[in-house]
């Protein structure tokens, strides 16, 4: 029987219905929800992104500013912009693109965005109300898995979920999210990663399978248990000669062979994917919200 696919453009739609209603009832308080972006350099997989970024925030009626700043950029001049940002309340949240040029300190260029308008869940105040079960917004990628769960009528009570990978962006926060108590959560939370001992009979256990390890393929039939749910976050391009572009994207989970035991899981594309973005403009007009009612 084959499993059930979990698809983030479905769920991703479902998300949307409800923005667009909380936009329009900012709209009527003379309030138009604004996303900044500040992209420095010309990282063309960035450059799609923050693309995608501009037309999302048109199609639901949001402000929507892209800074575009030079790959040889100062270090003092993008703290000015962010500071700029920081203080211009037509912007409910911004965020700077990721990676930035190597000689800018990716840490203080973060820890100086507001937190009032970090959406990117980012900055160490953000991580530490999350941590502790208050947040004000939560880290796009995580909070889009955790929301394919709950409207895919997935139980997390009382599961194991075995978070593959620890990354400040996914692997971290997302066993952050599923530990709270709450919908969506209650699970027992075992990560694992480069330096773990007997990786695969760890990832046999799980009844939630959560892989972002950044590796092609990582997760083979033998690293699964029959029935579980398995989450990929993995993005990897790779070469095929049988592609029309020489090459292809696949996830970190070998999708054929462990779709042949699992009940559900999600594709790479079209899995996890258009979740990021989607959880990006939730948390912004959760900012204008906030700003608005003066909510914290």
């Amino acid at each position: 029987m084959a499993p059930r696919l979990i698809l983030g453009k479905e769920v991703s739609e479902e998300i949307y219905s409800e923005l667009r209603e909380r936009i329009a009832s900012l709209k009527e308080k003379g309030v138009t929800p604004g996303l900044a972006v500040i992209l420095v350099g010309d990282d063309p997989a960035s450059q799609v992104y923050v693309r995608k970024k501009g037309e999302m925030c048109e199609s639901l009626g949001m402000r929507s500013l892209t800074v575009r700043m030079p790959a040889e950029t100062t270090q003092e001049e993008l703290l000015a912009k962010v500071r700029q940002l920081n203080e211009d309340p037509t912007i409910h949240g911004f965020l700077v693109q990721l990676p930035l040029p190597s000689h800018l300190d990716e840490r203080s260029v973060i820890e100086s965005i507001s937190p009032a308008k970090d959406v990117d869940c980012f900055h160490p105040e953000n991580v530490g109300r999350m941590l502790i079960g208050e947040p004000s917004f939560l880290p796009a990628t995580p909070a889009g898995v955790q929301q394919m769960l709950v409207r895919s009528g997935i139980e997390t009570k009382g599961k194991h979920v075995v978070v593959v990978g620890r990354s400040n962006i996914v692997g971290k926060p997302m066993a952050a999210l599923m530990i709270q108590k709450g919908v969506g959560a209650n699970s027992t939370v075992t990560v694992v990663h480069s330096a773990t001992e007997n990786l695969p009979s760890i990832t046999r256990q799980a009844d939630i399978l959560v892989v972002a390890m950044g590796r092609p393929r990582f997760v083979t039939a033998d690293r699964g248990k029959e029935g579980a749910v398995v989450i990929d976050v993995g993005t990897n391009r790779i070469e095929d000669p049988t592609h029309p572009k020489g090459s292809r994207l696949v996830g970190d989970v070998d999708f054929d062979a462990v779709s042949q035991k699992v009940s559900a899981i999600t594709p790479v594309p079209g899995g996890v994917g258009p979740m990021t973005i989607c959880m990006l403009m939730a948390n912004a007009v959760r900012a204008a919200e906030i700003a608005t009612e003066g909510e914290r």
